[in-house]
């Protein structure tokens, strides 16, 4: 077995990740890294100490499911935290500096979490499959952050 390039080693670490997540509809997975260093983890789910989307607490899973909203759609009914957000919490929350750090998440982060990610000076993220949100995309571009998408080095 070959050995993995450092962006396939984390890439693998998002995925899981997003094995923890309570998400009836997607799940997400995130490393922060800095210097081939795990700093911080993330998936998507709901707040700590609130109920899990799998257990009703998040009315827009339930609506997903029922096909009345669909993806990138009605975010402000969602009560999850995603992936992306979730690392750099977690970071925050343990007092470690996300700067010039490389986010490795399992979609391309939404506008919400580009954001987050742009004033958090991440400098890089690396996806591994597109999520239908253009704006995050573009904020990233503009404010500099390097996006690639994720291709394992036999697909290369």
């Amino acid at each position: 077995m070959p050995r993995p390039t450092w962006d396939e080693y984390f890439m693998e670490m998002a995925h899981v990740s997003k094995k923890r997540s309570t998400c009836l509809t997607r799940q997400a997975g995130a490393v922060l890294v800095k210097d081939n260093r795990v700093i911080s983890t993330g998936y998507n789910g709901t707040p700590a100490k609130t109920k899990h989307c799998n257990e009703g607490g998040c009315e827009r899973c339930k609506n997903k499911m029922e096909g009345v909203t669909f993806s990138g759609l009605d975010l402000s009914n969602c009560a999850c935290c995603h992936a992306e957000e979730n690392a750099i919490v977690q970071a925050a929350l343990h007092g470690v500096s996300t700067k010039d750090t490389t986010l490795f998440t399992t979609f391309t982060p939404c506008t919400l979490c580009s954001k987050m990610i742009i004033n958090a000076q991440i400098k890089r993220v690396v996806a591994g499959g597109s999520y239908p949100d253009d704006l995050g995309t573009r904020l990233l571009k503009e404010a500099g952050v390097q996006l690639d998408l994720f291709k394992p080095k036999e697909e290369i």
